[in-house]
């Protein structure tokens, strides 16, 4: 099977809207969240959220474009963008059709649903916008990439809930390994700050309803009451060794396993014994062909709701023995929120930084750590350390669970 590298990175997220400033924001634990300014809030019990500051799709396409996506779509084009301009290829040079998209999205654009329901209920069915729904559907983010780029290669769209992102890139690993495309562009891109999705997570207890941003988005601590809704894009660019090489691409690092399992449990909690989440951290190991002490680092799915941090734990502890107590380990989500379909993208950015930078960054607001979460979570500040192999999980509604491993690269 051909191997697999990341040869280009893209992020527009809560804490900065490209690699540089993200990845700075995690080493100096910069919150990205604030109060929520797209609607009115007085009648909810979350009120924060980590939105996207100060982006303009005009920076990405021409006008038009932009008016025919909706902002999960754009976040998508943007982060792929940034992306491909990082990678240096030009198109001009590939077989489209061996260059593949598989940018996922959990769910589309529920703000066109509902701004149009409103319309329909108002003004009747005439009135809708009849690109409606061209603009809701989340398999638009792949779409769009591809459109945009003219990218003509496999293009699809994993939709596995907050797994969305990571599963996107390990199957696009998986395209690459197999010959279907040399090139694969592949992430999460998502936007749902919504009054209907805000008030459907409150509805299931899973949002902080903590008004301090310093106390909201906690994981791992025994104060943590849910998690913070993010919004953003993580766009990697994935080349099979050969080819990146022919082209003398820089490489940032290799991605060496990937595990997929359903807990096959319940449709919010995940198993409460983490078996699930554990084989597929298994499964990534045993397909990179690499033991459980030779982790140096897992970026954890760390939601902060209280289910998802003890049973994660037990997941490690699971996969890894004796040695989860000497992993580092911590929660990206600590400073952006929860990105859902976007999260395994950006926290597969972070990973790939994490190696190539010698540098674990804090779990920020972990200040009184759970007793059954006894783990090394990164408490207090970041930690300058040599990582050869990193992990990172995603874990979705519905049992969906993903792992990534990833590796410091070597010819």
């Amino acid at each position: 099977m051909n191997r697999v590298v990341v040869t280009g990175m893209g992020a527009i997220t809560p804490i900065g809207n490209d690699v540089e400033s993200f990845w700075d924001g995690l080493k100096t634990k910069r919150l990205g969240f604030g109060p929520i300014t797209y609607f009115d809030t007085t009648d909810y019990k979350a009120k924060l959220a980590a939105e996207v500051k100060e982006f303009d799709a005009k920076q990405y396409m021409d006008a038009k474009a932009a008016r025919r996506m909706e902002r999960f779509s754009q976040f998508a084009v943007a982060a792929a963008r940034q992306a491909l301009g990082d990678s240096g290829i030009v198109m001009e040079k590939e077989d489209a059709f061996l260059t593949g998209v598989c940018v996922s999205s959990g769910i589309g654009s529920l703000q066109a649903i509902e701004r149009e329901h409103k319309k329909l209920l108002e003004k009747g069915p005439n009135r809708t916008n009849p690109l409606l729904v061209p603009l809701m559907i989340s398999n638009m983010a792949a779409g769009n990439v591809a459109i945009q780029f003219g990218l003509k290669g496999k293009c699809i769209n994993v939709v596995t809930a907050c797994a969305s992102g990571l599963h996107s890139i390990g199957e696009a690993m998986r395209s690459i390994q197999h010959g279907e495309a040399e090139v694969m562009v592949a992430g999460g891109a998502e936007s749902s700050i919504t009054p209907l999705a805000v008030a459907g997570f409150c509805g299931l207890t899973a949002l902080s309803s903590s008004g301090d941003p310093e106390r909201a988005s906690i994981p791992f601590d025994a104060e943590r009451d849910g998690f913070v809704m993010g919004e953003g894009a993580g766009v990697v660019v994935l080349e099979s060794l050969e080819h990146a090489k022919a082209r003398g691409a820089k490489i940032y690092a290799e991605l060496v396993g990937y595990g997929a399992t359903c807990d096959a449990y319940h449709i919010t909690s995940p198993a409460e014994d983490g078996g699930g989440a554990a084989r597929a951290m298994q499964n990534a190991m045993k397909e990179a062909g690499v033991k459980p002490e030779q982790i140096d680092y897992i970026n954890a799915h760390g939601t902060g709701t209280h289910h998802n941090d003890l049973f994660e734990t037990r997941a490690i502890k699971l996969a890894l023995g004796d040695h989860a107590y000497q992993v580092k380990i911590n929660s990206t989500k600590s400073m952006i929120g929860h990105l859902l379909g976007a999260a395994g993208g950006v926290e597969t950015i972070a990973c790939v930084k994490t190696i190539t930078d010698g540098f674990v960054h804090a779990t920020a607001g972990l200040i009184k750590p759970d007793p059954e979460c006894d783990l090394d979570y990164t408490q207090g500040d970041g930690v300058s350390m040599n990582v050869n192999y990193a992990l990172t999980n995603s874990l979705g509604f519905g049992g969906h669970n993903a792992s990534l491993l990833i590796k410091k690269f070597e010819d």
